[in-house]
């Protein structure tokens, strides 16, 4: 079965290309890697020796940024590589100006493995979570590169701790240390004879306190906001949004929304405003309003409904809410629950969170609160957005929850800087 992990590598890249013709993010895979060699010849010189982080996404990148950040602090004259694997994360941080350069991860082989660190030298390689691709992670422990895997989580159902597993975990045998988020993924790890690990967190939450201690204000935002309060609703699938309508259509007060779809296509675009109470403007709209027109916009209402139809904004506009939805709990799994709590948030999301040990966290400590109908999403909003005591004690509860488990990142950096050290 050792050939079945590089199989599905190999696998994914022949559909997706084939799919390219008719899904649009299988197209945006496809064409954000034409001329991806090239762009990576003409920028060697400048990256040999580089910091390089690699992510799925966005969320992933947001949960590895604390760590590059510091590193690149310590090490300014190192160059900085980031590269994704999906459209979304590329498009949203290419003009990162922290990094030298931005881009896709090569279709991962092992020839395509060995000619990128070849191209590139690397001084260290961050790998955020997971993404395990054979041929770039091979690569990369035969050339003896300094390979870190940062706030990984680990379930007895992955392939690594499965029969067939052997070619999964010699991905990790090949890191150079493993960081990850709790005593159950390290025991898992020791398990199957994986000992060069660290507990040391989540890096996610020292990020998110980062985003809030910088407290940069959106005047958009604010001047929808008014006297509040406002539920933000964030990274809204239409399950979300189906059930948030039900929930406003039955409520006995108006209700302020803020809503941030998790796909901002036209056609998405165009249903969630649909959803939402009126009156409605979009984020566009309004940013090119002056300030003392804004609320004519909106009429003399107290209700209505901003749609944010920008990207890259959504960690920044809890800023200016009371409450929050967290959306993707009806689908394959909720989104971050951690920057809105970190604001002082109450948390609201759906049943799909099994995998995120933030969700039982918050639940636990007062600050998250989980829905299952609408019925149920109605009597928490309400409750929350009427009663500011109770509203004040849940968002209490939810920073401090993110206040506690902060420090992951001061743990990661020390160990891989000592080996930057020997690398110097």
């Amino acid at each position: 079965m050792a050939g079945l992990a590089h199989l599905v590598p190999a696998s994914y890249t022949i559909l997706v290309r084939a799919a390219a013709p008719f899904h649009p993010k299988a197209r945006a895979w496809v064409t954000g890697r034409r001329g991806l060699w090239e762009r990576l010849e003409a920028k060697a010189p400048g990256l040999r020796g580089c910091l390089w982080m690699h992510c799925a996404s966005v969320g992933e990148f947001e949960q590895g940024r604390p760590v590059l950040e510091a590193l690149h602090a310590a090490h300014p004259e190192r160059p900085v590589l980031v590269t994704f694997f999906s459209p979304s994360g590329y498009e949203a941080r290419k003009d990162l100006p922290l990094a030298t350069h931005v881009d896709y991860l090569p279709a991962d082989n092992a020839a395509n493995g060995a000619r990128l660190i070849a191209l590139l030298r690397p001084s260290a390689v961050l790998w955020v979570k997971y993404e395990f691709w054979p041929g770039t992670l091979g690569a990369l422990a035969a050339a003896r590169v300094p390979t870190f895997l940062v706030s990984a989580i680990f379930r007895s159902g992955q392939p690594f701790f499965r029969w067939y597993g052997g070619a999964w975990r010699r991905m990790l045998r090949g890191l150079t240390h493993l960081f990850v988020q709790d005593e159950g993924s390290r025991a898992l790890l020791e398990r199957i004879g994986i000992r060069h690990v660290t507990v040391s967190g989540d890096t996610r939450f020292d990020r998110v306190r980062a985003i809030v201690e910088a407290n940069e204000e959106l005047p958009t935002a604010a001047a929808f906001r008014g006297a509040g309060p406002v539920l933000v609703c964030g990274s809204t699938w239409p399950a979300d949004e189906a059930l948030l309508r039900d929930a406003f259509a039955g409520m006995d007060r108006a209700v302020k929304a803020l809503v941030v779809p998790h796909e901002l296509s036209p056609s998405g675009l165009a249903a969630t405003e649909a959803r939402f109470p009126k009156p409605l403007v979009r984020w566009s709209e309004l940013e090119r309003t002056p300030p003392g027109n804004a609320a004519a916009m909106l009429g003399s209402n107290p209700a209505g409904t901003l749609l944010v139809d920008r990207m890259g904004l959504l960690a920044r506009l809890y800023r200016h809410g009371d409450v929050a939805y967290v959306g993707g709990g009806f689908g394959e799994g909720i989104h971050s629950l951690l920057e809105p709590a970190a604001w002082g948030l109450p948390v609201i999301f759906g049943p799909r969170h099994t995998k995120f040990a933030e969700a039982r966290g918050l639940i636990a400590a007062g600050g998250g609160f989980e829905v299952h109908n609408s019925d149920q999403l109605r009597t928490v909003v309400r409750r929350l957005l009427t009663d500011p005591e109770a509203r004040r004690s849940a968002g209490a509860a939810a920073a401090q929850y993110v206040h506690a488990q902060a420090g992951a990142t001061a743990r990661v950096v020390e160990r891989v800087q000592t080996v930057l050290g020997e690398t110097s």
